[in-house]
């Protein structure tokens, strides 16, 4: 247990429309997202993607994340 089990925030796939993107939108969201876990008293948010795009990675890094911390994986129980 870390932190004595405090609550934390996993963001999962965003996405934002094609069309609406460079908006500002996503970003919204994000702040929105980031704050509504620093209200629920969460002590760190972790942000999971599976793209490779760098833009991406650009945009998430804009919002405040780091890609430096921490590595995640995976695991889904067989089918």
């Amino acid at each position: 247990m870390t932190r004595s089990a405090s609550p934390y925030a996993v963001i999962e796939n965003v996405v934002v429309e094609e069309s609406r993107r460079g908006k500002g939108f996503g970003k919204q969201i994000m702040a929105g997202t980031l704050q509504a876990a620093w209200d629920a008293g969460c002590y760190k948010a972790m942000l999971l993607t599976g793209s490779r795009k760098p833009a991406t990675h650009v945009f998430y890094r804009a919002c405040g994340f780091s890609g430096e911390e921490k590595t995640a994986y995976v695991a889904h129980p067989p089918a």
